[in-house]
């Protein structure tokens, strides 16, 4: 009876135990709801060009012309003869209505005569003037570089041909500070010449022009223009020598007290020392500045700020009717005439994504400058001391934006106000608490800091605590080191080294 029930309730579980199994591995459908965002292509695309400087814009619209033949460049005679274009408008808040959706599937059939109805010019011109170009002799193409002056003077020495194969060789080895960046050891393997001749070359290349040229450290290039400018001053000597770190913190009592001298001439001889280059080279150097150019103009008419995008240089574009007969044609080519037609489809279609999205761009940095203008209108109205405290969520909910979209909207874009040209980002900042209750913005606590060490004696400079103490006088609450970050934000030296005693 017993081994009947045992074998009875083996049965029951190996009978439920294939059960477990079956649903375990039983393949089922199940219906499941859930939101997820897709990044289509123009979306992509949209986003891509809403982060690009302005250059980088214009670099990516001249490769898609160079890649896409449906994409044109709108010239001028194109808009004089083809009066059916519309003139697209200045973009304004109210008619900002359209957001990026993604739209365009590459499915939808291509209307053209719709398409130049609504997207046949990029609008982002607004109004053009016929300027007359500057003529192109009054051009510099490059000036003078320093291994051009120091070759020149190399010609005009009297050097043998193996002294100028070892001075072209020096002055091919200097960094654009004029200091020589090998050894003579270096030198005199390079050239093949022994090593007194590489000594004996570089000693007469030292005394070119500029004074402390083909130095190998600050010490000899100092050295160097003391020489050449004839300074007799054996203190000014003495402390290149032994005293340059003393002389960097304005220890001058230390190097009284070290060279049995008085103050006064201490710092008599140091004030000929610091009149002295430490980078001889730099006065040829190749760099150019980099120009700004705003991609948002604000301009005060009447008692109205009024904002207008840059358009110039921006190329207009256009899609090419050269296509048109072909994708609406009928198929007399086969497989070949398909495949024609596909390919212009994809082209179409890129051409038709960049115009929208670089349209949907000048909307967008029109609304958040616009946006910008409405928080911060005391300071185009006062000036940065009254910027207010302001972050990126303040112009994404005005906007109805989101947070990311303004950074990339912010970034390498700027704007030209009558306050000077700024950074789209510079008016967002954090905020400093005052006295009375109110905050302040960061930078304007930061032109505060600067405008009191540009007005303190600097035979007695003010020192971070008595910054802060100078702040709460203006009701600022600040923490010294708030002020000490500040300060080298702004690149002010501490106290001990602003100080002048000549």
């Amino acid at each position: 009876m017993t081994r009947a029930k045992a074998t009875g309730s083996k049965t029951v579980y190996d009978y439920i135990r294939q059960v477990i199994i079956r649903m375990v591995f039983e393949l089922r459908q199940n219906l499941k709801l859930t939101q997820q965002l897709v990044m289509t292509p123009q979306l992509q695309q949209s986003i891509k060009l809403l982060q690009l400087s302005r250059l980088e814009l214009m670099n990516a619209i001249n490769q898609e012309l160079e890649q896409n033949p449906l994409l044109e460049e709108q010239t001028f005679d194109d808009e004089s003869d083809n009066g059916a274009l519309p003139e697209p408008e200045t973009p304004k808040a109210d008619l900002v209505t359209k957001e990026i959706t993604g739209e365009g599937d590459g499915k939808e059939d291509f209307d053209w005569d719709g398409y130049f109805e609504d997207y046949g010019i990029l609008g982002v011109n607004f109004s053009r003037e016929t300027v007359e170009a500057p003529s192109l002799e009054n051009m510099i193409t490059r000036g003078g570089s320093l291994s051009d002056h120091l070759l020149w003077q190399l010609n005009l020495s009297k050097m043998d041909e193996t002294e100028k194969t070892i001075a072209r060789e020096v002055i091919g080895n200097l960094d654009g500070n004029g200091y020589l960046m090998v050894t003579c050891e270096e030198l005199s393997e390079s050239t093949g010449a022994d090593l007194g001749k590489v000594e004996n070359t570089l000693a007469q290349v030292q005394e070119f022009d500029p004074p402390g040229i083909a130095a190998r450290n600050l010490q000899e290039c100092l050295l160097l223009q003391v020489k050449m400018l004839g300074i007799t001053n054996s203190l000014v000597k003495e402390i290149i020598e032994e005293h340059l770190k003393d002389l960097e913190t304005k220890n001058y009592d230390n190097i009284a007290k070290k060279k049995k001298t008085s103050i006064d001439s201490v710092i008599d001889a140091a004030s000929v020392v610091c009149s002295l280059d430490p980078k001889p080279g730099r006065q040829y150097g190749e760099e150019k500045p980099d120009y700004i150019v705003p991609d948002v103009y604000v301009f005060k008419v009447g008692d109205e700020f009024r904002i207008v995008l840059n358009d110039d240089g921006l190329p207009r574009l256009k899609i090419s009717s050269l296509y048109k007969k072909i994708l609406t044609s009928d198929t007399t080519g086969g497989t070949r005439g398909e495949k024609n037609k596909e390919y212009i489809k994809e082209r179409l279609q890129s051409a038709t994504w960049l115009i929208k999205s670089i349209q949907q761009r000048q909307r967008t940095i029109f609304k958040v400058s616009e946006s910008i203008l409405k928080h911060q209108i005391d300071f185009f109205e006062k000036g940065i001391n009254y910027l207010k405290p302001m972050v990126l969520r303040d112009i994404a909910d005005d906007v109805g934006m989101h947070e990311s979209t303004i950074s990339r909207v912010t970034t390498n874009k700027y704007i030209h106000t009558p306050r000077g040209i700024f950074e789209l980002k510079y008016f967002f900042n954090s905020s400093i608490n005052r006295i009375d209750g109110e905050s302040i913005a960061s930078e304007s606590v930061k032109e505060k800091i600067s405008k009191i060490v540009s007005q303190e004696n600097p035979k007695k400079p003010y020192n971070d605590g008595q910054i802060v103490k100078i702040l709460e006088k203006s009701g600022i609450t600040i923490a010294r080191r708030t002020v000490a970050k500040y300060r080298e934000m702004l690149n002010i030296l501490p106290s001990y080294k602003r100080k002048k005693y000549y």
